[in-house]
């Protein structure tokens, strides 16, 4: 895994050196190992490098025998080697045993028409010299990041926003609807970001630059061709795919080791990865103070199941305090959770141990139904075909058992299910939780509710939604728009990609090989969600892999300390002083006394309700990623410049 970066003129006026490397440095915490650039009259390319694949000679850009094509990327392909021995067939040659050659190889051959045949998590730039283009490509999920701005004509692209502000030529500045989106999504969607001017290339689209002018195109679909009926070969094609899956994100050149959460989805991942690693397996878990947060003992089973070397990062409420600028600094966005800075200090352990790669069980919640808003959602259609029912909406008392017993029962607590929206709504799945985050735009100062006046996030979503959505069933319309909304832009990015990249590791997602996608897309629904059993297929294979207590429990969700963190017996200062009237009131974007207030219910104790957790979280990053970025312009990278021309 890597970073990359770089810039494209619209007129043959070169690129500095000196540029490259600034932006370079503000990546270098993506790759650790090494760093090259390549510039000429009207492109130049900076790579920092995480050597996973051929070590010693996978250094980049890197270019085919004529240096005619030349690239940067960020990423794994899995399948290169099988691509590899088609391409030699072609009459290709190699000079390295890297994946990165094989993409070259593969543009010379396929052209774009070559994103189709990877099996991986990518994002790349390739610079074609004779046709005087540079093609941006991103895999189909969004696993790896790629931003992008254009700057009178000329492109200027890189693995983080940071990049992009290091080169001097695009300006940190607040976008108003990128941050509108965060506090109803949890996350700005692509191509938006919370940076005016600056964009994400979707998950599954890329670009084409020719002359200043940037073409996008779309090379993989969501789908969901849901079938009336279980194949009978179901579970045989599910064990095929997943082991396969995991036998291709073990190809590497260093240790693979695997984040144990002692959950379904982790606990398969690491069990597949423990048969077919050479080595013993080493697995990585987090466990917490707070007994309602911890999984301790599932974590526990597992590892001694699977006779794993296992390493635990313990979790209080100071150290996630003690983190969060840091995340929030490499998270470039306001966050509504604290939940990336426990996935920031296991990365670290991680590294600590020596493990570059690890295999994580993100993206099966998506594809088998595993969150309780899948239940909710079949909950709230079946009271709703019902509505006068008083029996009905009491199933509502069986979710979520993790919450406070006191906020989850009583009539006005279902009725907020059974009123949030129409089934007719095509957001009719997410609507209670878009609306209950949308609650910390009550905290708004004036000027950004001013901004804000022409748009409506939930408008844009729905009007975004591909034409055969309303041809699939309620709940793969959910599992798109978790897809769309949340894994991408947030699982994926926020919690994952900058949490493990912040410490040089590379995170692999067997569940997210497009291969099991498509298989559990074609599932019909009974098959994922049974009654209010989530995962009903992947928990019947499951049976002969991992012990039956992690076979059979619920699904829990994963939470890190929110309000506690802030607000410890020993006060964090940080906290007081960014949270202080006349700070918010120089950021201009929350109204100062309404802040206030919520601090003062927080510290008191009085206020430990979600609605007003999330908005502390959200104001107090949302503060930070300001200081950081907006005000400070953009981040010092002068260190890292020295460090790597030593």
């Amino acid at each position: 895994m890597c970073g990359l970066a770089g810039i494209a003129r619209r007129e043959p006026r070169g690129v500095a050196i000196e540029t490259l490397d600034r932006m370079a440095a503000a990546l270098r915490h993506r790759g650790p190992d090494g760093a090259g650039h390549y510039a000429d009259a009207r492109v130049g390319l900076a790579h920092v490098r995480l050597s996973i694949i051929d070590v010693a000679g996978g250094a980049q850009p890197t270019g085919n025998e004529d240096g005619s094509v030349l690239i940067v990327y960020n990423g794994e392909v899995y399948n290169y080697l099988e691509l590899r021995e088609e391409l030699l067939a072609a009459g290709h040659r190699f000079h390295s045993r890297s994946d990165t050659e094989v993409l070259v190889h593969a543009y010379e051959q396929w052209g774009t028409g070559m994103l189709g045949r990877l099996n991986g998590q990518f994002a790349f730039a390739i610079y074609d010299r004779r046709a005087q283009t540079v093609f941006l490509a991103r895999d189909r999920f969004g696993v790896r990041p790629l931003f992008y701005a254009i700057a009178s004509g000329d492109l200027i692209f890189g693995s983080e926003a940071k990049a992009l502000f290091a080169s001097g030529e695009v300006d940190p500045a607040v976008d108003p609807i990128g941050l509108d989106q965060v506090f109803t999504f949890w996350a700005a969607r692509p191509p938006q970001t919370v940076f005016r001017n600056v964009y994400s290339l979707e998950p599954g689209c890329y670009a084409v630059w020719r002359d200043g002018e940037l073409r996008h195109a779309r090379f993989y679909e969501l789908d969901y061709p849901e079938a009336k009926g279980e194949s009978p070969d179901a579970i045989a094609t599910l064990d095929r795919l997943l082991d396969n899956s995991v036998a291709l994100r073990l190809r590497s050149d260093v240790p693979v080791g695997g984040y144990l959460s002692g959950g379904l989805d982790s606990s398969i991942t690491c069990a597949l990865a423990a048969r077919k690693s050479p080595f013993s397996l080493r697995t990585f878990s987090v466990t917490f103070d707070d007994p309602q947060l911890d999984e301790r003992g599932f974590q526990q089973l597992v590892a001694q199941q699977l006779q794993s070397c296992h390493h635990i990062q313990g979790i209080g409420p100071h150290d996630v305090a003690s983190v969060f600028p840091e995340v929030v600094r490499h998270a470039e966005t306001p966050l509504v959770r604290t939940a990336p800075a426990p996935m920031y200090l296991l990365a670290k352990l991680a590294r600590e141990h020596d493990i570059k790669v690890v295999l994580t069980g993100e993206g099966s919640d998506e594809l088998f139904l595993g969150y309780d808003l899948f239940k909710e959602t079949a909950l709230r259609l079946f009271c709703l075909r019902q509505p006068d029912s008083q029996l009905r909406p009491r199933l509502f008392d069986r979710l979520y058992p993790y919450l406070d017993p006191r906020g989850r029962r009583g009539d006005f607590w279902r009725r907020s299910f059974l009123d949030a929206g129409s089934p007719h709504d095509p957001l009719f799945s997410h609507l209670p939780r878009f609306l209950l985050t949308s609650r910390i735009k009550d905290f708004y100062s004036t000027d950004l509710r001013a901004a804000l006046l022409q748009t409506d996030p939930l408008e844009e979503l729905r009007a975004s939604l591909p034409t055969r959505f309303k041809n699939w069933s309620a709940l793969n319309r959910a599992a798109y728009l978790e897809m769309v909304t949340l894994l991408s832009p947030y699982l994926l990015s926020a919690q994952g990609d900058r949490m493990s990249l912040a410490h040089g590791v590379e995170a692999r997602y067997p569940f997210l090989d497009h291969r099991v996608f498509e298989l559990a897309s074609q599932l019909p629904t009974q098959s994922k969600l049974r009654g209010l059993k989530e995962k009903a297929i992947l928990r019947r294979w499951a049976r002969d892999v991992v012990p039956p207590a992690v076979q059979q429990r619920s699904k829990q969700p994963y939470r890190a300390p929110d309000v506690p963190a802030f607000f410890t017996p020993e006060p964090v200062d940080y906290v007081q002083e960014t949270l202080d009237e006349g700070s918010i009131a120089r950021t201009g974007l929350f109204e100062p006394a309404a802040v206030s207030g919520l601090v003062r219910r927080c510290r008191s104790g009085v206020s430990l309700g979600f609605r007003e957790s999330q908005a502390l979280v959200a104001i107090l990053s949302t503060e930070l990623w300001y200081r950081q970025y907006i005000s400070a312009g953009a981040p010092s990278v002068d260190a890292g410049v020295a460090a790597m021309r030593s």
